[in-house]
């Protein structure tokens, strides 16, 4: 699944760098911390690497 929003992606990207060990668990903050304990490497992989160009911002 895409990710919906610039937001979102750039969550599953922070997410993805913890969950691999390239950043400390501890500067998650707010979705990514969620995102990080609740999906696999592939789902973060797949968020994350949705071209941001046609995305809005944020959702809503």
């Amino acid at each position: 699944m895409p990710a919906r929003s610039k937001a979102q992606q750039k969550a599953a990207g922070a997410a993805l760098a913890a969950k691999r060990g390239e950043q400390p668990k501890s500067m998650l903050k707010g979705a990514s911390k969620d995102m990080e304990a609740s999906m696999t490497e592939s789902e973060l992989e797949e968020l994350a690497a949705t071209k941001r160009k046609t995305l809005p911002e944020r959702k809503g």
